[in-house]
């Protein structure tokens, strides 16, 4: 479980999300367009990406950028010691620890207009969930318990402003 959690925080990833050919299921298509949902580590650009892509499957098609959001450009820790602190107060054994997102979320709109935002997750999940297979799948979701906990810490965060 620890290597489909740190893998796509190490490197650059790609996933396959849309896929258009044909609209007849007997006529083979002309072309062939594949969406793709790509990650990018701090630092990276999308034309690293495309230069990824093109080293893995050649040169033999057209590439096209659609959408790019780059994040903030460093992250400032200034809040995570009161984040952590809350933490243990409500979890003695609990440790904040700072982690590179794979995700996107919306504070990338707040952070082209310089604000900063934090990824406080502060879920306490039992040992047997498997929290990485049930992000945006059919069956996402997390124990009623592991959300009150949540509350419960982003409460106290807020009173702490």
């Amino acid at each position: 479980m620890a290597a489909a959690l740190f893998a796509p925080l190490l490197h650059n990833t790609v996933s396959p999300t849309m896929l258009h050919a044909s609209d007849k299921v007997n006529v083979i298509p002309s072309e062939i367009e594949l969406g793709l949902d790509g990650r990018l580590l701090p630092g990276f650009r999308p034309e690293d990406m495309t230069r990824e892509l093109r080293a893995l499957l050649g040169d033999d098609f057209d590439l096209e950028i659609v959408l790019f959001d780059p994040g903030p450009a460093e992250a400032d820790m200034g809040l995570f010691d009161t984040l952590g602190a809350v933490l243990r107060e409500l979890d003695p054994q609990g440790i904040a620890v700072p982690l590179v997102m794979s995700g996107v979320t919306d504070a990338r709109f707040f952070s082209r207009l310089g604000i900063q935002t934090y990824g406080f997750i502060p879920l306490k999940l039992p040992e047997d969930f498997n929290f990485i297979r049930t992000i945006h799948a059919a069956d996402e979701r997390v124990p009623v318990d592991a959300l009150d906990f949540g509350a419960q810490a982003i409460f106290k965060a807020m009173q702490r402003f």
